[in-house]
């Protein structure tokens, strides 16, 4: 065929996750400055000539990134701290640890959550915050991936002096000053307003953070209705449960996620629904907290997605998150109502990559489709642990871990070719950790 069109990158003969959830075969995938420009039915005459990488392989699976819906990216060093502390480990363990951090360490720490999400087919994130967001800002903007940052936003009198708040305006200043700062020339990295926890800090910063998200029209996220006892702490603040407050004093911003939502009364379920209010599960962590009522949330039409809660929660990788939920439900709600199917496989995979806060990534409810941006991963279904199959769907749920993702795309660039990390130096970025570990002994040996 003469004259055929550029692209940057052409996937031939691939299998897809297509938008329903459905495997596709044999399938063309063109993309083109960054978005998604062709998907169709692949055949002996190809309109596309690549200028930078051509794919084919018939045992890939191609599939839209997933997105982290609540990491810690300053918790990175906490791996292998938190199992089997007893609760409320954020306030003991957690923030004093990130309040020790340095720039340069938060930077180690920001490129060690950069290599474990690549590695392991993450694309998007959004961070719970930290005292450098514009040292992340450099790290992630040198990946390739795609995040919201925050500052951490506390003026309680029991919070790190280095992490405090001295007031509500110095507050939201610091909120305002990291959004002004960390709006990137590609538009991957974005500011993100938040509070540690409501309950954790004052009524006036609470109030102006909220406001300052619906003046800047800025999203806005923070921890809410995790614990039982958070729960109960807020009503005694503020008479009325976390959601029902933030409605009847106008406080709920156009874009707001809420991080947990494991305790929800009815009426909260329809405050998130009537605000269309975005939920991130973190199924690991929430495993010590409780189990939400996410089959009723998704029936109401209410979005929600996954996150890791950082690596002191067992590490990064979503496809773990996605089958311990699953069990989760099946335990939970399943079996009290023999209901084998309360959380299909296809459900699921739509939460990973479309649910929670993936819709601050892509406004497309459909995101492998012709004009989305382009945030793919290749999974290896050569994969012994991957074959044979009966059904790859289901597999993709019970089967798959981060370690089955070949390659990645994220803005049409390929960031992971083969498990090789092209965006960051993994040798110089081990090198520098070590370094780090024998001059902060700390960094690996955190008492409380």
């Amino acid at each position: 065929m003469k004259n055929k069109l550029p692209c940057d990158i052409l996937i031939r003969h691939a299998m897809i996750l297509a938008p329903d959830m459905t495997i596709r075969k044999n399938q063309l995938i063109a993309i083109s400055e960054g978005k998604i420009l062709d998907i169709r039915v692949d055949g002996d005459t190809v309109p596309y000539i690549a200028s930078k990488q051509t794919f084919e392989d018939t045992h890939l699976l191609w599939m839209s990134g997933l997105t982290d819906g609540h990491i810690h990216t300053s918790q990175q060093f906490l791996r292998g701290r938190l199992l089997d502390v007893r609760p409320v480990v954020w306030k003991r363990v957690n923030v004093p640890f990130e309040s020790c951090l340095n720039r340069e360490l938060s930077k180690l720490s920001a490129s060690l959550a950069a290599l474990e999400m690549i590695s392991s087919g993450t694309t998007s994130f959004i961070d719970a915050g930290g005292k450098y967001p514009e040292a992340f800002a450099e790290i992630y903007e040198r990946s390739g991936l795609r995040g919201y940052l925050t500052v951490m936003t506390n003026d309680s009198p029991n919070a790190p002096e280095s992490l405090r708040a001295v007031s509500p305006e110095e507050g939201v200043k610091r909120l305002r000053d990291m959004k002004d700062q960390l709006i990137s020339p590609g538009g991957r990295i974005q500011p993100i307003y938040s509070v540690t926890t409501p309950t954790a800090v004052s009524e006036p910063l609470l109030r102006m953070v909220l406001e300052a998200s619906i003046e800047d029209h800025v999203p806005f996220e923070t921890h809410l209705n995790e614990y039982a006892s958070e729960v109960v702490d807020f009503i005694e603040k503020y008479g009325k449960r976390p959601f029902l407050w933030l409605e009847d004093e106008k406080l709920v911003p156009q874009t707001m996620i809420a991080a947990h939502a494991v305790f929800l009364s009815q009426e909260e379920m329809d405050v998130l629904q009537r605000n269309r209010i975005l939920v991130v599960h973190c199924p690991f962590s929430n495993c010590g907290k409780g189990v939400p009522s996410t089959p009723q949330l998704i029936h109401m039409g209410i979005s929600c997605g996954f996150g890791s809660d950082g690596a002191g929660h067992g590490g990064l990788d979503l496809f773990r998150e996605v089958r311990l939920f699953r069990s989760l439900m099946q335990v939970e709600r399943g079996v009290p109502s023999a209901d084998s199917s309360v959380m299909p496989a296809e459900t699921l995979l739509h939460m990973a990559v479309c649910g929670g806060a993936s819709e601050l990534f892509c406004k497309h409810t459909e995101r492998l489709t012709p004009g989305a941006p382009a945030d793919l991963i290749a999974i290896d279904t050569d994969s012994p642990n991957l074959w044979p199959t009966q059904n790859l769907v289901h597999s993709l749920v019970e089967c798959v871990s981060g370690s089955n993702v070949r390659h990645s795309i994220i803005d049409g660039r390929l960031i992971m070719k083969d498990r090789d990390i092209l965006s960051l130096d993994t040798e110089k970025i081990r090198y520098n950790v070590e370094k780090a570990v024998n001059e902060f002994p700390w960094l690996t040996s955190w008492n409380e």
